[in-house]
């Protein structure tokens, strides 16, 4: 099987189309306000409302991006697995709430009931999800999947349009985990196997389901802002404003398909070519997506089941 894409190597190569969309959506905001100023009217303030407001934005924004930084930057220079950066996340928030003087017993124990909930609700979605693929293949439904694939016209281009296309119109109705639990496993393989970059196949399909936090009638991002939103915004209105962001989205999307070094330039300059390039021999598995992108210490066979591995702990 094709050698496992490094989780570190996947968010470099994300990091370039991240700023393409950074950039479309400050353009629009840009056009809406210099043409449309009506649209993003300037917020009312006392002069004492106004005095050491830069100063108070600074001191709220800094903090929250210097979290960021150390949990993304520790994963993206390689300082950290995923799951060693989660427990730095974890010790900034609780240093940030004690700098804010709102660290307490009640709170830890708010946030890990919250997190538990969370989690559990995760891993239900990842059960179910992996007792229907698992039926799926066993079925035979996989090799069907992939006949399919190799069979549309256009090559491995079309076959990877017609999967974009169907995760796209999933993301109205289905939970993003659902979909990478369900559609990766099954599609991912046979797109390999038609000699697509898999880096580029995962950068592709995370800014597509991307645009399903914007996308009516679940889309996580529109109950967000009906939420804060005063009751005299309508949710049509919240829907209308949210439609040119995720024409933003599908026009970034576009770019990355025309560009796709976009998403393999960055990894390969900062790390050189062999972290990251991919080829797919005949005969390679199609057990499951996982063999493809993955955490650096979690490895998986060709019958997708985990490999033992030693404990990273008695390296150190």
């Amino acid at each position: 099987a094709p050698d496992p894409i490094l989780v570190g190597d996947f968010f470099r190569g994300l990091l370039t189309p991240g700023f393409i969309l950074v950039r479309l959506f400050l353009l629009w905001t840009i056009y809406k306000a210099v043409f449309q100023p009506e649209t993003v009217p300037a917020i009312l303030m006392t002069p004492e409302e106004r005095k050491g407001l830069p100063v108070r934005v600074v001191a709220v924004l800094i903090p929250p991006l210097i979290l960021i930084v150390a949990v993304l930057g520790s994963i993206l220079f390689g300082f950290a697995t995923p799951t060693e950066s989660a427990s730095v996340g974890a010790i900034g928030a609780m240093l940030l709430a004690a700098a804010n003087r709102k660290l307490s017993f009640s709170t830890i124990r708010y946030a890990a009931l919250n997190t538990m909930i969370t989690t559990s609700i995760i891993f239900t979605i990842v059960l179910a999800a992996s007792l229907f693929s698992l039926v799926f293949r066993g079925l035979g439904g996989e090799h069907m999947v992939e006949q399919a694939l190799h069979n549309l016209p256009g090559g491995a281009f079309g076959a990877m349009l017609a999967v974009m296309a169907i995760m796209f119109i999933l993301g109205f109705f289905l939970d993003t985990f659902e979909i990478i639990l369900i559609m990766l496993p099954i599609c991912g393989p046979p797109l390999i196997l038609l000699g697509l970059d898999p880096l580029w196949i995962g950068v592709m399909v995370a800014m597509n389901l991307q645009t399903s936090f914007m996308t009516p009638p679940f889309g996580f991002t529109l109950f967000y802002l009906r939420g804060v939103a005063p009751p005299k915004v309508a949710t049509a209105q919240i829907w209308a404003g949210a439609f040119p962001f995720v024409v933003l989205q599908l026009m970034g999307l576009a770019l990355l398909w025309s560009f796709p070094s976009t998403a393999t330039w960055l990894p390969k300059k900062l790390f050189g070519p062999a972290a990251i390039e991919q080829s797919a021999p005949a005969g390679a598995s199609t057990g499951g997506f996982g063999e493809f992108i993955q955490d650096d210490s979690f490895q998986l066979d060709d019958e997708g089941m985990p490999l033992e591995v030693d404990d990273p702990f008695s390296k150190r």
